[in-house]
């Protein structure tokens, strides 16, 4: 199909490049390294997030300055600088061994599940902060006084309530966290953004590779938004949640 474009330069269109081998094999092998990058960044930054969020919010004061220290540090240095930190600065500091291991057990990618991990775990912190500071004081007192330590009030009673409180923060911060994935390509990960680039290189086909790209990330952006907000409507907490249908009006 031949369309002319801005001051009359014909171009053609072949879709069909997309699924000529090895293009198609690409494509796909970049959207399953974009998976596997993004569900172990996530599951590493939830989990931080879940740490050093509860921590900010504890009443003994040294250790909400090494939450808020972690916090403050991560999140206000861009993601680039990390993910060529990790991968181009911290094996240095790594024994010979295990810098050995990682070579030959892709350095590139846990370079930039490390990166991923620690800068959107420092935003998830900020969520998880959020939602624990939305719940009742009483709630910890009521822990406390039936005879739960602080931590043990926390772990049983506080973050539940919280993970449940902040499904719509959090969905935020994945959707981030998925399409700041397209950043490790720049330390050699081929995921799904550098197999688009490899399509349009070899075949010259911009638009078609990129808009398969980007068509891609939109559909798994709108799978991901919609399996949150049906865990939103789930785990809601009456009095605590609004339901979205409220929140449209």
């Amino acid at each position: 199909m031949t369309i002319f474009g801005f001051l009359g330069i014909p171009y053609d269109f072949r879709w069909s490049v997309l699924w000529e081998p090895p293009h198609a094999t690409w494509i796909l092998d970049g959207l399953l390294t974009t998976l596997r990058v993004s569900a172990f960044s996530w599951v590493f930054a939830v989990l931080l997030g879940i740490f050093f969020g509860a921590l900010r919010t504890v009443p003994y004061r040294p250790l909400r300055a090494v939450a808020t220290a972690y916090v403050e540090f991560f999140r206000n240095v861009p993601l680039l600088v990390w993910l060529f930190f990790w991968y181009f600065g911290a094996p240095e500091a790594f024994p010979e061994s295990i810098r050995q291991w990682f070579i030959h057990h892709g350095m590139e990618f846990w370079s930039a599940v490390a990166g991923i991990s620690v800068y959107h775990g420092a935003r998830m912190s900020e969520v998880i902060r959020a939602g624990i500071q939305s719940i009742p004081r009483t709630q910890l007192e009521a822990g406390v006084s039936s005879g739960l330590s602080v931590s043990q009030t926390y772990r049983l009673i506080i973050i539940p309530i919280a993970l449940r409180l902040i499904v719509p923060p959090a969905t935020n911060e994945s959707l981030n966290l998925l399409k700041n994935s397209s950043l490790a390509m720049t330390i050699g990960v081929a995921e799904l953004t550098f197999a688009t680039r490899q399509v349009e290189t070899y075949t010259a086909k911009a638009f078609e590779a990129f808009s398969a790209g980007t068509l891609i990330y939109l559909g798994l952006c709108l799978s991901i938004a919609s399996i949150m907000n049906r865990v939103e409507r789930k785990f809601a907490i009456p009095g605590l949640i609004a339901r979205a249908e409220r929140a449209e009006h």
